[in-house]
């Protein structure tokens, strides 16, 4: 009897680890199931809060003079920041793998200027440091734009926003339309 009290702790102990050396190797099931595509990202988070961050900032002249439009309070502060949040979070959403470009049948909007979905998808396939580069690109021209954000800084928000036009505007020139000469320029 006191043998096997000695003897149990001991295989369990064992099956842990040869438990633990089994799995030790195998790489994770991914919990992630992209539900949309990068072009339903893009339409539904990307576009509009880049759009929200290019405009919160404008220089009018007017008859009384530079009038200039930025957040006024708190909570305007607070909105941008929610856009700039979920812009940046976005471009995680596109990183993941086996994430389509667009649905099934889906074609260029410009044929004349645009691959179609499948060459963008193969580019990014090919490529798939360079894709995620550029997202990571984007994340730090939004972190820059949250900064401003906090400091309440209109100024830097605005340079901010140049940042983030020129992030978004080099992935595109690379997967969407890299043979454009005009949009190379």
């Amino acid at each position: 009897m006191r043998k096997m009290f000695f003897v149990l702790p001991a295989v369990v102990l064992a099956a842990g680890f040869v438990s633990c050396s089994v799995h030790k190797g195998a790489e994770p099931a991914s919990e992630i199931a992209p539900a949309f595509t990068i072009r339903e990202i893009m339409q539904s988070m990307v576009s509009p809060r880049a759009d929200s961050i290019w405009s919160a900032v404008a220089i009018s002249v007017t008859d009384k003079g530079p009038e200039t439009k930025a957040p006024k309070n708190d909570e305007e502060w607070a909105t941008l920041r929610y856009e700039a949040v979920t812009l940046s979070e976005a471009m995680n959403s596109i990183l993941v793998p086996g994430r389509k470009v667009a649905k099934p049948g889906d074609h260029a909007k410009d044929p004349k200027a645009e691959l179609n979905p499948e060459q963008i998808e193969v580019l990014i396939s090919q490529d798939r440091e360079s894709w995620t580069k550029l997202a990571h690109d984007l994340q730090s021209a939004v972190k820059s734009a949250i900064e401003a954000i906090d400091a309440k800084n209109a100024e830097a928000l605005s340079n901010a926003g140049g940042g983030i036009d020129t992030a978004c505007e080099t992935c595109h020139k690379k997967y969407w339309y890299p043979n454009d000469a005009t949009a190379q320029k």
